[in-house]
């Protein structure tokens, strides 16, 4: 059985954030991931679409992918784009 991996998301999630933010998730493919976002502040699309991506590799390999925690900024600026943190950990399905 695989560990649980908790993410906790740092408060700016921009253009800088991406690489070292796919490293995580890549390195972290095989355990179940739960994400904590309560420190986000800025959410920029290109982490958006990693985090997307990602939940559609877990949902492929049959571990979880859920958000334990979503901060109200985060939320909020999902929403902005018509998103939900339902339709980003299901990978938009």
């Amino acid at each position: 059985m695989s560990s649980t991996h908790i993410l906790k998301l740092p408060a700016r999630m921009g253009l800088a954030e991406v690489k070292p933010l796919i490293a995580e998730l890549r390195e972290t493919s095989s355990q179940d991931v739960e994400i904590d976002s309560t420190d986000v502040t800025h959410l920029g699309t290109l982490c958006i679409q990693a985090l997307i991506a990602a939940a559609r590799a877990h949902k492929a390999s049959g571990t979880t992918f859920s958000f334990a925690t979503s901060g109200d900024a985060f939320t909020q600026q999902l929403a902005l784009l018509g998103l939900t943190t339902e339709l980003v950990q299901g990978g938009l399905e």
